[in-house]
């Protein structure tokens, strides 16, 4: 799960990737376009991919009001960027919105590290997963304009401020598991998330249903008790939270004492989770993990200079996690 701030990307891209059928003629509005533009979404190796309407329905709502209960709580910790009015107000990002596509990339691969490497959660194995998705929703954009002229889209990854999760839950991708991750039934929780906001109005998909039912693996399986109550969890005990957004020269001794070998992130609830254990691998070329991260020894990483870490990490999501933090974590398990 990422958990930097950031901004959405609004009508722009140099090159226009699509399938041979995209820019002959415009398919028009409706079902057609709908359909026209899954396919492209799909082309483009996300999958799975829905469609919702705005202003979205009472479940989205509910994920609303339940943001508000979570940041009353102070379960952001120090990330004050959770609390952007415009999470919750989608006009404010595309005025005119009408629809919002929401796709998965499955970063599910094939891969698995040495039993004596440093943890580091695998969302950061390949590159940066914001500028890829960011890039392909462009494509899709820009095909879009090809087929509906004058539309007005923003292509939107998950550090923009929106209710991401929601969204993609809304447009039938998966439900909000307990551990607060979406959960599709056919791809299990390994998947990021895009948005591709949309002027257009287009025919809706059916929100996804929750399906953990009373599975508790996820809240018995995290070391710091972070998921306090099922679908609520407590950034200020969460692993991924300090060893990515926790800015202080030490760790707290309570996570310090629990985070091993994990130094860049955690994916211990995604791990256990039950839906995860006939999820797909990815092929996808973009994903593929760094070699040395699958390797990566404590004593190797604590000797990094910080040319070190811009070599090692450029074009990486990693690189949030600056130099001083990286020694920091990896002190930390003593």
């Amino acid at each position: 799960m990422s958990l930097q701030p950031g901004s959405c990307r609004l009508n722009v891209g140099r090159t226009l990737r699509v399938t041979s059928s995209s820019a002959s003629s415009a398919i028009g509005t409706g079902g057609g376009l709908a359909e026209a533009l899954r396919q492209q979404a799909r082309a483009q190796g996300f999958d799975p991919v829905g469609i919702a309407s705005v202003p979205g329905s009472g479940r989205l709502r509910l994920r609303s009001a339940a943001l508000e209960r979570w940041l009353a709580a102070g379960h952001q910790g120090s990330m004050a960027w959770m609390a952007d009015p415009r999470r919750q107000r989608i006009e404010e990002l595309l005025p005119g919105v009408r629809s919002v596509l929401a796709v998965g990339l499955n970063y599910h691969v094939k891969a698995e590290r040495s039993p004596t490497a440093l943890a580091v959660a695998r969302y950061g194995w390949g590159r940066d997963y914001h500028r890829v998705i960011d890039q392909r929703l462009r494509r899709l954009g820009r095909w879009l304009e090809t087929q509906h002229p004058g539309v007005r889209w923003r292509a939107c990854v998950d550090s923009a401020p929106l209710l991401d999760k929601a969204w993609a839950e809304d447009a039938g991708l998966g439900w909000i598991g307990k551990h607060s991750n979406l959960i599709s039934r056919d791809h299990g929780s390994w998947l990021l998330l895009g948005h591709l906001l949309m002027t257009v109005e287009l025919p809706a998909d059916q929100p996804a249903q929750p399906l953990c039912g009373s599975c508790s693996a996820c809240l018995e399986a995290c070391p710091t008790a972070a998921i306090v109550e099922p679908f609520v969890v407590d950034s200020r005990r969460c692993i991924a939270f300090h060893t990515i957004e926790n800015r202080d020269p030490e760790l707290p001794r309570e996570i310090a004492a629990a985070m091993a070998p994990w130094v860049a992130g955690c994916d211990i609830c995604q791990e256990v989770c039950p839906w995860n254990r006939q999820a797909p691998t990815s092929e996808d070329p973009d994903l593929q993990p760094r070699p040395w991260l699958l390797d990566l020894q404590a004593h190797e990483a604590l000797q990094w200079s910080d040319q070190d870490w811009d070599e090692r990490l450029r074009a990486s999501a990693l690189r949030r996690i600056k130099p001083d933090q990286w020694r920091r974590n990896i002190r930390s398990l003593g």
